[in-house]
């Protein structure tokens, strides 16, 4: 099992056994130490400037989870700080593979507004107009959005349970994914007004166009190449890093001939060569986050947009107040 599946699972049960330290008048500190821990490693799996911060805060944890891993305290207490310790010890070496890949520190040269109760999925530019689409089911929609003001001009729900995800335009149409449902929607991109239906296996988190064909992401460390048609799969590209599989690969945008993808519970952005799958570089939008003030564990980086004739790349996250114009990564 790879680390940063393993760090997911160290939040999850950490998470349910500090209900369950509740249930047994336990106190919940050390597993709220194991909560922030696997997130922590979860981020450094694929963002080597954050192992350090990590390792730290793993080593801390380590601390107070030991006493209760010896098997001290309820059963899934035990096993919340078993997990969460194992993260830690293998955390570090995934790291290594990615940390001589080129990283670019993304600053802002615009902010324009953003609707910060946007769970933002997919974002594109498509003919100067941008437009976005949003999870959470009750939530979830595409909208038409004025750049310069942030403002809703027209929206298409999508309705409730579903759990809306990435979107991309193809022939007047734009097209969105759905998280677990294998349900995706075609819009019209003048009126947003439903038009049909189609299904897909698997999950559904990220898609741009790539040439004839879409890229969809599905957050492992694959990508699915797409007849925009039919929706059929024509093929897969692994990606990695020095070798090393990149997964939670999420929004997608194809930017001057790579594939820019925002890695989840992350503030990275992976450049993709779309030949090989290899990751040439990394954007990094720390800086960014802190700015937006965006401070919810969900609240993570994801949503990026090319306007290709202007040679203007926007960035935002989701909940953020803000979106953010940044220098291309093969510049202006």
């Amino acid at each position: 099992m790879r680390p940063p599946r393993l760090a997911k699972i160290a939040l999850a049960g950490a998470t349910l056994a500090i209900n369950a330290a509740k249930a047994h008048k336990a106190n919940p500190a050390p597993l709220r130490e194991a909560a922030r821990a696997a997130r922590a490693l979860a981020r450094a799996a694929q963002d080597p400037t954050a192992r350090q911060t990590a390792l730290k805060q793993s080593a801390k944890a380590a601390a107070v989870l030991a006493p209760i891993a010896a098997k001290r305290g309820p059963k899934p207490l035990r096993l919340a700080a078993k997990l969460a310790l194992a993260a830690a010890a293998l955390a570090a070496p995934q790291t290594r593979a990615q940390d001589q890949l080129p990283v670019e520190h993304a600053t802002a040269l615009h902010t324009y507004p953003h609707d910060p109760r946007a769970f933002t999925e997919g974002l594109f530019i498509d003919a100067g107009q941008l437009y976005e689409s949003t999870g959470e089911p009750g939530r979830s929609s595409v909208r038409h959005v004025d750049l310069a003001t942030g403002r809703t001009l027209q929206k298409a729900t999508i309705p409730a349970p579903l759990f809306g995800e990435g979107i991309a335009p193809w022939q007047g149409q734009i097209l969105s994914l759905t998280w677990r449902d294998e349900t995706g929607f075609r819009w019209s991109r003048k009126t947003l007004t439903y038009q049909s239906r189609f299904p897909y296996l698997g999950e559904g988190w990220g898609m741009t166009r790539l040439g004839p064909d879409l890229v969809m992401s599905d957050g492992s460390a694959s990508l699915q190449i797409i007849d925009p048609a039919t929706f059929r799969l024509k093929r897969r590209l692994a990606v990695t890093a020095n070798g090393a599989p990149v997964d939670q690969l999420n929004e997608l945008e194809y930017v001057d001939g790579e594939i820019l993808a925002n890695v989840w519970m992350t503030d990275r952005i992976a450049r993709i060569d779309p030949t090989t799958g290899h990751v040439t570089g990394w954007i990094d939008l720390t800086a960014l986050h802190a700015k937006a003030g965006a401070t919810g564990p969900d609240q993570v980086a994801n949503g990026i947009a090319w306007d290709a004739p202007h040679r203007r790349l926007y960035v935002t996250g989701k909940e953020w107040p803000m979106l953010f114009e940044i220098t291309p990564p093969k510049g202006k």
